[in-house]
């Protein structure tokens, strides 16, 4: 049997509920499956929490707390995760946005967070997110609309967007919200530091296809990139593959330019 992967509690709000699961259970000599048959759901989901890779619904997080004993522990930690308005993953990207002089993004299926209207993001994060209590939905919409200050300054970034078709002909939650969002990007685009371009599905593939990408440049520093799915993202800061990034967004402006 191969060792248990070692977890790093610093790594994320998840990564220490892990930890903290993980001491729990082998606390009261339980094995992943046995745990998993109390609850009941599958070991494989237990596991997929002590790695901190998930983050368990709140009424299996609340049995997991009465079967190992953690006096409320795994109730108070859970909270604290679900009040955070942004995963882990995506934090370091955030902390460095403000910084910009210059943003290139991509966008393969939805309107990026800086340009989204309040119903666009909500039903987006609806969708996303359907555990989550309307309270919660409601904190994370008004977290993406405060982030949205960053266009609003003295001195705004460029902000240099390329969507995927699929971005404007799909509609997100209905059609007159639908609507909306894509009179916010007509108004958006009258700005001289936003430019949209719309990718046509007829330029076939492309450099960027496996999912959305930006571009971070600053007036001091080196530029980063940061790749993300819908529910995972990586900063990429490495000079060689940052400079991949930036070859890869040039060809696929110019695909959009001859679309």
């Amino acid at each position: 049997m191969p060792a248990p992967k070692e977890l790093d509690a610093s790594a994320s709000l998840p990564a220490l509920y892990g930890v903290k699961l993980r001491k729990l259970r082998l606390r009261a000599g339980l094995t992943q499956r046995q745990l998993g048959n109390k609850i009941p759901i599958a070991h494989s989901r237990i596991a997929q929490f002590e790695l901190g890779k998930e983050v368990p619904p709140e009424d299996v997080n609340a049995k997991l707390d009465v079967l190992l004993d953690a006096h409320g522990d795994l109730v108070d930690l859970w909270g604290h995760i679900k009040r955070t308005p942004y995963p882990d993953w995506a934090r370091a990207f955030m902390a460095l946005e403000p910084g910009a002089v210059r943003m290139l993004k991509y966008m393969a299926q939805a309107v990026p967070g800086l340009l989204q209207t309040d119903a666009y993001a909500r039903a987006l994060l609806r969708t996303s997110r359907p555990r989550d209590a309307d309270a919660q939905i409601e904190r994370l919409v008004s977290a993406r609309m405060e982030r949205q200050s960053i266009l609003a300054g003295s001195s705004p970034p460029l902000l240099w967007c390329i969507l995927d078709e699929a971005v404007v002909r799909r509609p997100v939650g209905g059609s007159m919200a639908m609507r909306d969002q894509l009179e916010h990007l007509l108004t958006q685009v009258q700005s001289s530091h936003v430019v949209i371009q719309v990718l046509p599905f007829g330029v076939g593939e492309h450099p960027v296809m496996g999912g959305s990408l930006t571009l971070l440049s600053f007036e001091r520093g080196p530029d980063v990139a940061y790749t993300e799915s819908s529910h995972s993202g990586e900063l990429i800061e490495a000079p060689e593959d940052v400079a991949e990034y930036t070859l890869a967004y040039d060809l696929l402006q110019a695909k959009a330019a001859a679309g």
